[in-house]
């Protein structure tokens, strides 16, 4: 019988396990090896740094997250929609705990996971605001999403009391629209919208189904690679 190698799976499992409940910045290589009784080179056999697992959990949100916004939101033009939500309940999440505000500035502080977000953001905005940027090719929605992610990041991670969470979130949100030519109507009607629904409870709901939804995923492909 041929014994299965299940080590890269259990790495994945302990590890977004622990960037999810003790912090990605308070988790350490050696705290990872320690849990799993492992050394660091058998670590980084497989993962050269710990930003390489967190790419994992980056993607996996990005897929995750996305999906739970559009079941949320229920309207016309619901993409939009749900693209506004979405932000509101990031900006929300890193007000609402700690350990999500450090894992959103980890993702979009390290290179690995900042090309994920953006590549992905800016596959998403073809598909949301193509009616308002018609004659936009591949690399105008590439170049513009480098400057929606500093929006986006500086939104999140300002949590002066001075500028209150609905001001930062119209703003953002405005700001990222008007980049995608979208008519000051129709942002304004979105951002209201947005600011009207309990966008902190929808936060802590992500953020809670997220973990639940990380641990099922690695069980399962752990149960997988167990049964091949």
């Amino acid at each position: 019988m041929v014994k299965v190698n299940t080590t890269k799976l259990e790495i994945i499992r302990v590890a977004t396990k622990m960037f999810l409940e003790k912090g990605f910045s308070a988790t350490s290589v050696k705290s990872i090896c320690d849990e799993l009784e492992i050394s660091t080179g058998n670590l980084t056999f497989y993962f050269h740094t710990k930003e390489h697992i967190l790419a994992i959990l980056v993607e996996m949100l990005c897929d995750f997250q996305w999906a739970m916004m559009q079941s949320v939101v229920e309207e016309g033009n619901t993409s939009l929609m749900a693209l506004c939500l979405e932000f509101a309940t990031m900006t929300a999440m890193c007000e609402e705990s700690e350990i999500a505000k450090d894992f959103y500035f980890s993702a979009y502080s390290h290179p690995i996971t900042l090309e994920i977000i953006r590549k992905n953001d800016a596959k998403r905005a073809k598909l949301v605001f193509s009616d308002y940027c018609p004659n936009w090719e591949e690399h105008n929605y590439t170049e513009t999403e480098i400057l929606v992610s500093g929006i986006e990041y500086a939104s999140m991670m300002i949590t002066n009391e001075d500028v209150p969470i609905d001001v930062r979130i119209a703003n953002a949100l405005n700001n990222i629209m008007m980049t995608y030519n979208v008519p000051e109507e129709i942002r304004k009607t979105k951002i209201d919208k947005v600011l009207a629904m309990d966008y902190r409870k929808i936060s802590r709901r992500v953020f809670k189904e997220f973990k639940e939804y990380v641990e099922k995923s690695n069980n399962n492909a752990f149960e997988e690679l167990l049964h091949r």
